[in-house]
């Protein structure tokens, strides 16, 4: 009788097939933490960035040429800190801020900062839709979906070419999750991202999705645009599609569920900085370019500022001030004493001292939400040196009568 060894076959690839999950799993929980620990350094360097951007912003008048250059650094900045920020969402489950967004006028925002994105050789054209649509969605991560494809186009238009965005609406019905076999039936708005670029085989589009998958060469990509992409819209309730042949480029759909919900135009933030004042501020910053910059903001603004480099350095300047004080700005993740233990010491002594936590690190880091429920107030990193001076301003005017 003619022995099989289907079992153990089967056995094998099952294990393979746990162990590339476990292997996942790991590659995921390690760009978690690596992006957890650069998020921290990197939004400090935004911090300078962005605050030396709005200083000069507001030194500067409407009608100077050099005002526009300054608001394009600044929405690069800010876009920067956003890019992180959908890092971490992909590898934390960080769910979503959904807001109502009008997707014509969102296209119309970004559109000049995607002209900078894609090459001088490639032609963008955005067609927008008859009527107003409006989705549920997190502004920051769709911009970083709308950047990530159009960044994919442009390396597969590398002669040059034609990228369409489109804007549609859209009715899911039995026919497309008969075609599709997922979906949810009812009134989206669909966003095409169209090029003519070099296209892809079937092979290749049934992984374009899966993390760390890349078509490009090695040290040129990092195969997580597409899969934060993926996922992005995933936690929006929509849902994305790839139509692609080789050379007749590739389209990128994404539908997105239409709401209801009254979209509200953004203001645009107020260049007057908020009313300083003339109390002492205990300022503790391990990094010099964040520190000397808070120490300009502050001091500009009528405070009298006393800074410190690390916790310890903090107490031993606090005590020969202790009666003058009035709050201190402390960064959570200090060298020598954390944040939290300086403020632990000086409220023994001080026990009416008022405190505001900032920091660069991601939430769970650093556990924002406890320091929430303890009462205490807390600032995340890049911060613009306006809200610094409100938020600064609320605090010390708090319980105040």
């Amino acid at each position: 009788m003619k022995k099989t060894h289907t079992p153990k076959i089967k056995d094998s690839i099952e294990q393979y097939q746990l162990e590339q999950k476990l292997h996942h799993a790991r590659r995921l929980e390690t760009l978690g933490t690596l992006t957890g620990s650069v998020a921290h350094d990197f939004n400090n360097v935004l911090t300078a960035i962005m605050g030396y951007g709005h200083l000069l912003q507001m030194k500067i008048k409407e009608d100077d040429p050099s005002r526009y250059d300054i608001e394009q650094i600044l929405a690069s900045a800010q876009r920067a800190a956003n890019l992180t920020q959908s890092l971490l969402a992909f590898s934390r489950e960080k769910v979503s801020s959904l807001n109502p967004i009008n997707l014509t006028e969102l296209i119309k925002e970004i559109e000049k900062f995607l002209l900078r994105v894609i090459s001088e050789n490639i032609e963008l054209k955005v067609i927008a839709a008859e009527d107003d649509l409006t989705v549920m969605v997190d502004r920051s991560q769709l911009e970083q979906v709308l950047i990530n494809l159009c960044t994919n186009a442009r390396d597969a238009m590398s002669a040059g070419g034609r990228l369409t965005i489109e804007i549609a609406r859209a009715k899911l019905n039995a026919g497309f999750l008969e075609t599709y076999g997922y979906g949810k039936c009812g009134d989206y708005a669909s966003i095409s991202v169209i090029d003519n670029g070099l296209g892809m085989n079937e092979e290749t589009q049934k992984k374009i999705f899966k993390p760390f998958f890349t078509t490009k060469e090695e040290g040129k990509g990092t195969g997580l645009g597409l899969s934060i992409v993926y996922k992005i819209i995933k936690q929006h309730s929509g849902y994305i599609n790839v139509y692609s042949e080789l050379g007749r480029g590739t389209t990128f759909k994404i539908f997105l569920p239409l709401t209801t919900s009254k979209f509200e135009e953004e203001k645009p933030a107020e260049l007057i900085a908020p009313a300083g004042g003339s109390e002492a501020i205990l300022l503790a910053e391990d990094d010099v370019d964040v520190r000397e910059l808070t120490r300009a903001v502050l001091e500009k603004s009528g405070y009298t500022v006393i800074v410190a480099e690390n916790g310890e350095d903090a107490i031993n300047k606090f005590m020969p001030n202790k009666d003058k004080i009035h709050i201190l700005l402390l960064d959570l993740v200090l060298p020598k004493k954390s944040g939290k233990e300086v403020y632990k010491e000086i409220k023994k002594i001080r026990p009416d001292i008022k405190v505001l936590f900032t920091s660069g690190y991601p939430s769970d880091f650093i556990h924002k939400e406890e320091i929430r429920k303890q009462g205490l107030d807390f600032i995340p990193k890049p911060v613009p040196p306006q809200e610094l001076l409100r938020k600064l301003r609320e605090v010390l005017d708090k319980d105040m009568k």
